[in-house]
């Protein structure tokens, strides 16, 4: 059996954390190939690599210096080294680093380095090579993932029976590194894990697999035992940040599980995401709602038309709007002549939403358009409600009880999910009362 290991900063975020690492990797042979983050934060108040490399690199184009910010890193790596006994010679790679990056001067290999360093000192600590992702996971020029990357992963692993691979970075065509967006090593985990043909792909994090529901907002909300591609996306789209939305893509498409455990409390169950038709052979009677997740800060664009049903390239048109723009849509609901772009907030700021209003006037000539800001989300997610009678009265029930005034409801047509719009000030209010009509009444 090959295992494909991803841990999180939280276990990276000293040496006490990585020590406990290593047990858990030699602790399990199978366990051959570990993916890790740069280190995350200590304590409450504590700050990660990640965001003091990015403050590094601020004042390096705005002072030219690296400045406070990667003293800081640097000693934050010295105390991990230190605290493990480690016979290397960490002040040179440091060393190495620092001048590495005055060469670079880009944010991507700045912010690239956590990892990078939390990899060469883990590889030490458990004796295994390291091996550098910008050397094996590919970009190509529109800062994409290349699936070349696979090819040059499977080459590279075959000669090694363990590695340590650092996560969120690989390289363009011509050399340069180029990081995967925030969490993203949850995602070169996932592409290890395919790349070495892994049995499971293990990611431990600082929680015990999925929850049904924000435990910020629900108090101790059910712990979810299972879940199927399908509902993680839906669900880690929508909030759910356990693991990265566009971490499945690539296990999904080799039908590897992924486990989420707990690098603290590693004899807990934790979660296992399945191919979404194991999951259903496994559970047998899959419940109503298996979690219920959201997020706020939309704006919805109303659009309305006469005969807009009839009209040839309206919805081409309105695209064409949003793509000159280099803006994305969440949902799109229609109805015969209305049409709603469901947009985040924040790519419409410092004038972007009256620029984008005046192109769709001019592009598709609405009869009306109205814009409404500060809406939340919230994402009823469950294999269980296409075979359950009654799920959407139960839904809009809990909410009408609540006093909540529902503003907008987009359901797919795989009845695996349904997204109701309120506003962000009933967002909170708006969960609580859905997870209790789902999980604590019959």
């Amino acid at each position: 059996m090959i295992k494909v290991c991803k841990f999180g900063g939280t276990s990276m975020a000293d040496g006490i954390n990585m020590r406990r690492v290593a047990k858990l990797v030699q602790g399990d042979p199978a366990r051959r190939y570990i993916v890790v983050s740069a280190p995350g934060k200590r304590f409450g108040g504590d700050e990660k690599v990640t965001d003091l490399l990015y403050e590094a690199h601020r004042s390096l184009v705005e002072n030219g210096s690296l400045g406070e910010p990667f003293a800081r890193v640097t000693a934050r790596f010295q105390r991990i080294a230190d605290e493990l006994f480690l016979d290397m010679d960490i002040e040179g790679l440091l060393r190495n680093t620092e001048e590495e990056i005055l060469r670079e001067r880009s944010e991507e290999f700045t912010a690239s380095r956590g990892e990078y360093l939390a990899g060469r000192i883990m590889a030490a600590l458990l004796s295994v090579p390291f091996i550098d992702a910008r050397d094996v996971i590919r970009f190509d020029g529109e800062g994409r993932f290349d699936p070349v990357s696979y090819t040059l992963l499977r080459e590279r692993l075959q000669g090694e029976k363990s590695a340590v691979i650092a996560g969120f970075y690989g390289a363009d065509a011509a050399g340069r590194v180029r990081t995967f967006s925030r969490g993203g090593s949850d995602v070169s985990g996932a592409i290890v894990a395919r790349a070495a043909g892994a049995d499971v792909y293990e990611n431990w994090t600082d929680v015990s697999g999925f929850l049904a529901c924000d435990p910020r907002i629900v108090q101790s909300p059910v712990g979810i035992k299972r879940l199927s591609y399908r509902e993680l996306r839906e669900l880690s789209y929508m909030g759910a940040n356990v693991l990265h939305s566009e971490s499945i893509f690539p296990v999904r498409e080799a039908d590897i599980p992924i486990h989420i455990l707990n690098t603290f409390r590693p004899e807990d169950e934790g979660t296992r995401i399945l191919p979404t038709q194991r999951y259903l052979a496994e559970t047998k009677r899959p419940r109503t709602v298996t979690g219920i997740a959201g997020k706020k800060n939309f704006t919805v664009i109303f659009l309305e038309k006469s005969l807009m049903n009839a009209e040839i390239g309206f919805t081409y048109k309105l695209m064409e709007v949003l793509v000159r723009h280099r803006i994305s849509f969440e949902h799109l609901p229609s109805g015969i002549d209305t049409m709603s772009l469901v947009i985040d907030s924040e790519q419409l700021k410092n004038g972007a939403l009256e620029e984008l209003e005046r192109d769709i006037d001019a592009a598709v000539r609405p009869d009306r358009m109205s814009v409404t800001s500060d809406i939340a989300l919230i994402a009823v997610v469950g294999h269980g409600m296409a075979k359950s009678v009654g799920t959407s009265a139960r839904l809009f029930a809990a909410i009408a009880n609540a006093g909540v005034n529902v503003r907008m409801i987009d359901q797919g047509s795989s009845e695996l999910n349904i997204i109701v719009g309120v506003d962000n000030a009933n967002y909170e209010r708006t969960l609580r009362a859905v997870y209790d009509e789902f999980f604590h009444k019959t």
